[in-house]
């Protein structure tokens, strides 16, 4: 890929500080580590060059993982001060979500961009409807599984997290929640999930993009560099803003807040899925 020029580059570093800001609040907000904004955020930024629509989305979501890394640390730190992080669920979860990540970076660093951004648009669909449509018990208790089903929940969110470049939230927040566990608790745990979800699946990304021709400069594998230094300091102080609203707010709103998002954001996705396939 030749170097991009001047406009171009201001271009990309601004839709990437907006990602930031938008991203790093709702990482706070609804513990979903910003992906869920950065990523489509990025496709579109890279989509004005002239690089390969078929790798877009793999640097794309390299890229947003990277970032993820340092905005789940600051968005957990304010939920671990507000109480609601749930640690047994880390420490029951985190070698089946590792197992995931692993299993779903070395996937989506493979796989054609297309069949990320079919995976990112269905999950988050289902997810979208699952968040709006269903009313929560009024009687709030989280539900006993056996340890192999909270490891096949684990691989799974943590596989699909890695292959749509979002922190865990996206689909860990909706799922603990169908679990039984409040949503503030899901919220704050989830941030404290994305960690776990960022650091092993962004190195993947680098490696299995390295060498790869057609990206775009300043790119470590899937991961580009540039981009990642434009999001980190926005999204990382705006998951503060983000925390601090999650537990101002009802719990109604939160859920409608992160379904309707969720929606938005599938629809316009799977748009660009039937345009790039057609």
């Amino acid at each position: 890929m030749e170097g991009l020029d001047t406009s171009t580059l201001l271009t990309l570093a601004a839709v990437a500080a907006g990602s930031g800001i938008v991203g790093g609040t709702l990482a706070g907000l609804l513990g979903v580590g910003g992906g869920i904004v950065i990523v489509p955020g990025l496709y579109l930024a890279l989509s004005l060059t002239d690089m390969d629509p078929a790798l877009i989305m793999q640097v794309a979501v390299g890229t947003s993982l990277s970032t993820i890394v340092f905005t789940s640390i600051s968005s957990s730190w304010g939920h671990y001060k507000k109480g609601s992080i749930d640690f047994a669920v880390l420490k029951l979860w985190a070698p089946a979500i590792l197992v995931g990540v692993v299993l779903g970076s070395v996937l989506g660093g493979l796989v054609s961009g297309y069949v990320l951004i079919a995976v990112f648009t269905a999950v988050a669909l289902f997810v979208a409807g699952n968040m709006i449509l269903r009313n929560p018990d009024p009687e709030i208790a989280p539900r006993s599984f056996s340890k192999p089903v909270w490891a096949g929940f684990g691989v799974f969110a943590g596989g699909v997290s890695a292959m749509m470049g979002i922190g865990g939230g996206t689909v860990c927040v909706p799922l603990l929640n169908f679990l039984g566990y409040d949503i503030r608790k899901a919220v704050g745990t989830s941030a404290a999930i994305g960690f776990l979800i960022g650091l092993p699946a962004s190195v993947i990304y680098v490696i299995t993009g390295w060498g790869a021709e057609g990206l775009p400069p300043f790119s470590l594998g899937y991961v580009n560099v540039l981009l990642a230094v434009v999001i980190i300091p926005l999204s990382t102080l705006f998951a503060r803003v983000g925390v601090a609203i999650a537990h101002a707010i009802p719990p109604r709103a939160l859920r409608l807040a992160f379904g309707f998002f969720l929606l938005v954001t599938a629809v316009r996705m799977g748009m660009d899925l039937i345009s790039g396939v057609g």
